[in-house]
């Protein structure tokens, strides 16, 4: 089962870097990791819809209501990284202000991507990509090579389009119901 340190040392592994045994450890290496971590680890988590970060969640209405607009407003879940439908509703439908839905719908349904911070909860292409990203990040501050930097580039490209690639052929296709604009076009 990897740890976050695991997913670190992979990371540092790809910098020709020595190894750390825990975030607090004391080294410029751990330091970094534990500074860099959540942004790079939310970046990559919001940048597809990773099957396994994808959850599902019914809203039901704050008891405040907007100044203007809408008639309800919906609490987003917390660790929201990225809203990916609203059941039923089109974009002009709703709007999202801060961590609010704001719809006239009492009752919505949504799919969103969710902040995983257990790393034995991410798929193992998607922890190589991480991995990839992070060493990407550290690069610099670490090697001091714009040399390594370059082919982490080349790297963080291949192994970020082979994990979307195997993540999305997971799921059968989406089929969209064809509105009256594109009927008319027949």
């Amino acid at each position: 089962m990897p740890s976050v340190v695991d997913v670190a040392n992979r990371a540092l592994d790809k910098l020709g870097h020595g190894a750390i045994t825990s975030l607090t450890d004391g080294t410029k290496a751990a330091s970094l990791v534990e500074r860099t971590w959540p942004i790079v680890r939310n970046h990559v988590l919001r940048s597809h819809p990773w099957n396994f970060a994808v959850k599902r969640a019914s809203l039901s209405p704050l008891t405040e209501t907007p100044a203007w607009g809408f008639s309800y407003q919906h609490q987003l879940p917390d660790g929201l990284l990225r809203l990916l439908e609203v059941l039923d509703l089109s974009m002009d439908e709703y709007q999202i202000e801060g961590n609010k839905l704001l719809c006239d719908e009492s009752v919505v349904y949504i799919r969103y991507i969710d902040t995983i911070t257990d790393p034995n909860e991410f798929d193992a292409l998607f922890t190589n990509y991480l991995a990839t990203a992070l060493a990407f990040e550290l690069c610099e501050t670490l090697t001091q090579s714009n040399t390594k930097k370059n082919l982490l580039v080349e790297e963080l490209k291949e192994v970020m389009l082979e994990a979307k690639r195997t993540d999305a052929v997971e799921n059968p296709p989406v089929s969209f119901e064809e509105d009256s604009w594109v009927e008319a076009r027949y």
